[in-house]
């Protein structure tokens, strides 16, 4: 092969790779967000559809014409820890009512290639009242329009809707805001990235508490893998005697690198049998490497695990450590506790130190200094360090994982120089906690 083949060969794969990673962090890309990142996608198409659908059995769409890539990134393991959030408010989590509207909403924008939001608001407000098992949705109330706002800003942020005339924002102070709307049909098809449909497990409204889990099981239930379905639901001891040698190779390959490009950290732990079983066979060893190789990552596997590595942080949504919330920066020291308590530490005991915390840095972090922020600066940081794979909850103590221990601080420092350095008389805990971390890998994630 001639030299210049062999750049050109080199350069295909450096591309392939970073539309990889790309793609993972934003499973939704559309050209508007991200002009030189759709063209790259669009122009390596066909190895990236390829490479998704061999190593995790994610399809990929791409539509040039109307400007957007659309990953069905399916995850292994269904869970809330990526929730939709809202565009303001602090990007706080959607609540079981913002969900609600979002379905209802979306459900009557399928035949609305234009709209006004007044007349959307209508239409939701007949069918939430059609439905008994919905609380009606009533625009007078303010609470109402700021849930209904949220529900149309997400749909705005997929390009789902687009305000061609109008704010959407003006619809909070009034139910008589005239905005109007351009929908994209096609994409809101395409959110979904469940293979099973809800309609198709559709039960009475007072069993789904009970068989929540079941349901949510059955939504991710593929064909493929052997599994029986009959009308939405698995008859999983069947499904399994049903599948053949090839299907169960499948769905393992798919399960383990799923987890593996999906998640932040994998621990063997967390594996099932046969799941570690592949992992750590020959076969499987070499299409692990291989497909870590191909998405330009690089491979750190521990006794406890495996973490992927992106050196141009391309790959994640949710960075670690990170300086970009109260939250993340007290998760980050937290871990020092954490890490000198192998038993893990009770709900007072994580008070107690987002109280000191507290009161080493007292002009730090004012939306916790209150009666109760301690107790709520703990909770955010340990919900933010459960996510990102470094600390899990057992026996009603939270424990440090392994892959915590390396980001442990090592010392603190002051950007200040009329301040004397370490945390006694520090006043801001965001720079010293973000430079002085042992570790530096991004997490990979996404929230679509």
């Amino acid at each position: 092969m001639s030299t210049l083949a062999n750049q050109l060969a080199a350069a295909e794969r450096e591309e392939v790779a970073r539309a990889i990673r790309l793609l993972l962090a934003r499973p939704l890309l559309t050209e508007a967000a991200d002009p030189a990142g759709f063209e790259l996608v669009r122009r390596r198409r066909e190895p990236l559809t390829q490479w998704f659908d061999y190593t995790c059995g994610w399809s990929l769409v791409i539509e040039p014409r109307r400007g957007y890539a659309r990953l069905t990134k399916v995850r292994a393991n269904p869970d809330g820890s990526r929730p939709a959030r809202r565009a303001r408010s602090g990007r706080a989590p959607f609540d079981r009512r913002r969900y609600v509207l979002l379905c209802v909403t979306a459900a009557e924008l399928l035949s609305m290639p234009m709209t006004t939001i007044g007349m959307l608001a209508g239409r939701v407000v007949q069918a939430t009242a059609a439905d008994r098992a919905l609380p009606a949705f009533d625009p007078v109330r303010k609470p109402e329009r700021m849930a209904f706002v949220d529900v149309l800003k997400l749909l705005e942020s997929y390009d789902v809707l687009r305000a061609v005339d109008g704010a959407t924002e003006a619809y909070v102070e009034s139910a008589e805001a005239k905005v109007l709307y351009r929908v994209d049909t096609t994409l809101l098809m395409r959110l979904p990235a469940a293979p099973v449909g809800a309609s198709r497990l559709a039960v009475p409204p007072d069993e789904v508490p009970a068989r929540f889990e079941e349901l949510l099981t059955g939504l991710v239930r593929e064909r493929r893998y052997g599994g029986a379905v009959v009308d939405g639901t698995a008859d999983g001891a069947h499904g399994e005697a049903a599948a053949t040698d090839a299907q169960r190779n499948l769905r393992l390959r798919h399960s383990v690198l799923r987890r593996l490009f999906d998640d932040p950290v994998l621990y063997r732990s967390d594996l099932a049998d046969d799941e570690l079983a592949y992992v750590t066979s020959l076969t499987g060893r070499q299409i692990l490497r291989r497909s870590v190789e191909q998405a330009g990552f690089v491979l750190e596997e521990r006794a406890e695990g495996f973490l992927l590595v992106d050196p141009d942080g391309l790959a994640t949504d949710v960075r670690f450590p990170d300086d970009t919330s109260t939250a993340r920066v007290a998760a980050l020291l937290l871990l020092e506790p954490l890490c000198a308590a192998p038993a893990g530490l009770l709900p007072e005991q994580l008070v107690e130190a987002g109280a000191d915390l507290l009161r080493r840095f007292p002009r730090w972090a004012k939306a916790y200094q209150s009666e109760d922020g301690a107790a709520r600066l703990s909770d955010d940081a340990v919900r933010v360090l459960t996510d990102v794979g470094l600390a899990r909850r057992a026996r009603g103590r939270v424990v440090a994982c392994p892959a915590a221990y390396r980001y442990r601080l090592t010392e603190t420092t002051s950007s200040d120089p009329a301040e004397k350095p370490g945390p006694e008389r520090g006043t801001s805990p965001f720079e010293t906690a973000g430079t002085t971390a042992s570790g530096g890998a991004g997490a990979q994630g996404d929230q679509q």
